[in-house]
Order: C-alpha cells, then sequence, then structure tokens
C-alpha cells in the first residue's frame, strides 16, 4: 500500500524509483563527462552519449532484470546495478561498439560506477539509521 508521501504511479512504479533511476542515469552520464574531460574529449552531446550509450543500455537493463524499482535505495540493489552496469556495459562498449576496453579503464570504470551506483545510497542508509 502506497503512503501519501510517496504514491504509486502507473505500474506500481514510485515517484521515488523514478527520482533515483534519474539519479543512476546521471550518475552514469558524469561518469562519461568527467571521462572524456580528464582525457581530453570533447563533452558535446554525440560524443558524450556515444560514450555513454554502452553503460546506459546496462543500466537499463540491470533495472528491469533486478528490479529496482522495488528497493530502489537499498545498498543492495546499488551493488547489483554497478556490477550489471559496469560488466555489462564493458562488454557492450567492446563487442557492440567496438571502442577500447583497455584493463586501466576498465578498472577506473568499475570503481567510478561503483563508487556513484553504491555510494550515493549510503546517505539514505544513514539518515535512515537516526
Amino acid at each position: 500500500m502506497a503512503s501519501a508521501s510517496m504514491p504509486k504511479q502507473a505500474g506500481g512504479i514510485t515517484r521515488a524509483a523514478g527520482l533515483r533511476f534519474i539519479l543512476d542515469v546521471s550518475c552514469v552520464v558524469i561518469f562519461v563527462i568527467v571521462g572524456r574531460r580528464n582525457h581530453g574529449e570533447t563533452t558535446d552531446a554525440d560524443g558524450t552519449l556515444r560514450t555513454a550509450a554502452p553503460f546506459l543500455l546496462a543500466l537499463v537493463c540491470a533495472w528491469l532484470g533486478s528490479r529496482a524499482w522495488r528497493a530502489p535505495s537499498a545498498l543492495a540493489t546499488g551493488v547489483v546495478l554497478w556490477v550489471a552496469t559496469a560488466a555489462v556495459g564493458l562488454g557492450i562498449r567492446r563487442f557492440v561498439f567496438g571502442d577500447g576496453t583497455a584493463t586501466p579503464f576498465v578498472i577506473v570504470a568499475t570503481l567510478v560506477l561503483g563508487l556513484l551506483l553504491v555510494g550515493t545510497r549510503l546517505p539514505k542508509r544513514r539518515v535512515a539509521r537516526r
């Protein structure tokens, strides 16, 4: 049953889940923009979208596969999304887009995505404990 402050939307998805999904997408886009800037590449829409696309596709699949909307702020959800987004995103990047997956990139991408997708869920847990 939905509370008055968190009404259910179409398909049983809460507003909180929708906002969390937008935050997760934002995390992936931030990862891409920072990475592109650090390597002297432009942050235009085309280049950013091309770089982000494999990870965004992986994130959407991870959200659907894990049914992340059921517990969007849970730390466990963040871990599942992180691992799936990094692993599947790197695979899509390599085998579908034909882009590089050098070991340093794999390490940095995995760590940064973990920091963003899991780390942004930590404040919620801390507030909930108080």
